[in-house]
């Protein structure tokens, strides 16, 4: 056990920023910082990390907390192992009274197995270096492929020997359970009770988790051999899941965020080989299919990946097969083939980084060019083939979550295939329109409500998953930002800089300042645009959302046009315009006491003078109205994180966690001061509102 003293140098000194940001992408958006969420799929970030409270929080699925919560959480550790790991990276010396034999048996399997798995590359590294069959087979292999020593040493490879049972004899001698060697796959048990080690007689390529732990091995066989597999992989178990894990990510992730880039490969010895070359930021889908939990865990390092591939038939299928995948991640993806005969691995070897650099920025495609490029080949002529050529892409554009790029897409579609424009739209809406999810159909029947007072045709049912104690205030400030999201709300000078703040911006800091974000994904997507194009000349957010090409947004951007939004700020904007131009017309005001003045000039100035008493007036109503409006939706965040609070508190009551009971109670007096300044500034402001 560890010490409460220690418990609580660790917890002071582990900071959010520098927990998190080894397993996600950081950016900072305002006082916050944001990113891809770990724990679910997110395509968009949703992800918050506020520096200020040391805590994080997703805004999607809910999970969040302190460093502790977060590292126990995303590495499946126990309260006393996430202690040790934050220890380990702060340096903080830990002392423990030393387990006992029966101790060490009562530890979890998942927690046994990655001991085992620990215990067995060193093991197989052992048997390479400084065993004789090792060095003169395992080792061999490696220096013909012109692995240096180093590269050797760093991706912890090794061997195994011929002997069918060494590993286990060994493991078993050392004290290792043979239960836990079965787990792991690393031995397997004949009917007679014998064991065979999964991997004699080939070399030893360990497979990492993003944090650094050996979680599977892959062995590749140097004999030539009709019955035998060339690779033989770890099978599944507790703590390997290949669709979760990709080769050579924990020596690639520091420099995937430092390029904010990724290059996909297909094997073990292309990652190693690009790496010994200079290119660090590479990882293996390990000869395996794409899978969404694979391009998920290099979406939270970077959103742009280049995928190499073979130049031959298979390599090109394959680049095809896992475009869609990284489309519909949200991912910005290009695609680079090689020249015929060559592979990553081949290539690597042949050049310098500086020159594979060269070769990749001459010649990597985006997914438009390569598909389109590579589908008119084969269509030819045939207008039959070409119609078809042009529904596969637009079903690759279609799985795109951001409406933007989307757009830009099409654009660039249209200008390929020299198809119009408005033609691949139409196409885009349908087929997204067949991907709409089961939560978008019609939920269990209820009472109608009142007939409205002219006939117009009914909204489209809400998908279930949008009911929550949030939208109504988030629609709120939703038609803020679609009638007035690009409209300037006011300017400061920051140094000598004269910096501009829009209402969609405003709101967006505002939301960020407090950890708050959308919980509509089609509502952060607009407000996320909004912010984004604000300062585009000729944006307009209404006349932008109303024709936006994703139907979700125009739905939305139409439902929530409406008289809810207050009529006297419709008349607001174009009245400043007006009031800017009559002011710049009129020039500079006469001096103080001029009694030159013409009587006409001064009853225009008096007249002008009036007009920006009144749009002063006008606009001090709008922001209150807006502050009144955010105060809203964060007084209801915090009702709920409050409920939680009491929730987990009845919890650690009952359980007798007295510690964590206090703590508990400490933040909800902090939140309960919160609210209650919140629920005063929304009773002071009610009245403004009327």
């Amino acid at each position: 056990m560890i010490d409460r003293a220690t418990v609580d140098r660790i917890l002071g000194a582990a900071a959010i920023t520098d927990v998190v940001s080894e397993f996600v992408t950081l950016r900072r958006r305002g006082v916050n910082l944001i990113g891809l969420c770990p724990f679910h799929s997110d395509s968009k970030p949703s992800f918050s990390v506020s520096p200020a409270r040391n805590i994080c929080k997703c805004f999607s699925c809910g999970e969040g907390g302190d460093p502790l919560h977060f590292i126990m959480k995303i590495e499946q550790l126990s309260f006393q192992d996430g202690l040790r790991y934050l220890a380990k990276k702060y340096h903080i010396d830990i002392e423990e009274k030393e387990l006992t034999d029966e101790e060490k048996r009562a530890q979890g399997d998942r927690e046994s197995m990655l001991i085992v798995n620990s215990w067995a590359q060193k093991y197989f590294t052992s048997r390479l270096f400084e065993h004789e069959e090792g060095k003169t087979v395992g080792l061999s292999y490696f220096n013909e492929r012109a692995f240096r020593e180093d590269i050797v040493r760093k991706f912890q490879l090794g061997y195994s020997l011929e002997k069918r049972d060494d590993l286990c004899q060994t493991a078993v001698r050392s004290g290792y359970r043979q239960a836990y060697l079965e787990k792991t796959g690393l031995v397997s048990i004949h009917e007679d009770g014998s064991a065979r080690d999964r991997f004699r007689g080939r070399v030893i390529f360990p497979i990492h988790t993003l944090s650094g732990k050996v979680v599977a091995f892959g062995g590749r066989i140097l004999k030539r051999s009709d019955r035998l597999a060339k690779y033989v992989n770890s099978p599944e178990s507790e703590v390997y899941h290949k669709s979760n894990e990709l080769y050579g990510i924990y020596f690639a992730r520091n420099a995937i965020r430092k390029d904010d880039r990724c290059f996909l490969v297909e094997g073990y010895t292309d990652v190693i080989s690009m790496h010994q070359a200079g290119l660090e930021n590479v990882v293996a889908s390990c000869g395996t299919a794409l899978t969404h939990g694979q391009i998920r865990m290099i979406h939270r390092l970077t959103d742009n990946i280049t995928v190499l591939y073979d130049g031959d038939p298979a390599g090109i299928r394959a680049a095809i097969k896992g475009i869609d995948l990284f489309l519909e991640e949200g991912m910005n993806v290009k695609v680079l083939l090689l020249p015929d005969g060559e592979d990553p691995d081949s290539f690597a070897r042949k050049n310098s980084a500086a020159a594979f650099t060269d070769y990749i920025r001459q010649h990597e495609t985006d997914f438009i060019r390569f598909k389109a490029t590579l589908l008119l080949r084969e269509a030819g002529d045939d207008p039959v083939r070409r119609a078809a050529l042009v529904s596969d892409i637009i079903r690759s554009i279609a799985v795109i979550p951001e409406g933007i790029i989307r757009s830009e897409y099409v654009k660039e579609c249209s200008r390929i295939l020299d198809v119009r424009e408005q033609v691949l739209i139409d196409a885009l809406n349908r087929e997204r329109n067949k991907r709409t999810p089961e939560l978008w159909k019609a939920r269990p029947e209820a009472p109608p409500p009142p007939a409205p007072e002219r006939e117009e045709a009914p909204p489209p049912p809400e998908p279930d998953g949008w009911s929550s104690p949030y939208k109504a205030f988030e629609e709120t400030l939703l038609r803020y930002v679609i009638r007035a999201g690009e409209q300037i709300l006011f300017d400061y000078m920051e140094g000598d800089e004269n910096r501009i703040v829009r209402v969609a911006e405003y709101i967006c800091a505002e939301l960020l300042h407090d950890g708050i974000m959308f919980s509509v994904p089609a509502y952060r997507c607009m407000l996320d645009e909004a912010v984004e194009h604000g300062g585009d000349p000729g944006f307009n957010a209404s006349r932008h959302f109303l024709s936006h090409p994703d139907p979700e947004v125009s739905r939305t951007a139409i439902r929530l046009t409406d008289d809810m939004y207050p009529a006297r700020f419709d008349a607001l904007w174009k009245m400043r315009d007006e009031f800017f131009a009559e002011r710049a017309h009129a020039g500079d005001p006469p001096p103080k006491g001029n009694n030159a003045v013409p009587g006409n000039q001064m009853a225009s100035i008096r007249a002008l003078k009036e007009k920006e008493q009144r749009l002063a007036t006008l606009i001090d109503a709008f922001e209150q109205a807006l502050r009144r409006d955010l105060f809203a939706l964060k007084e209801v965040h915090l009702r709920q994180e409050i409920a939680g609070l009491r929730n987990q508190l009845k919890t650690l009551q009952q359980e007798g966690d007295m510690d964590g009971a206090i703590a508990l109670m400490t933040e909800l007096g902090r939140l309960n001061a919160c609210r209650a300044e919140l629920s005063k500034q929304l009773g002071e402001r009610i009245i403004l509102r009327m």
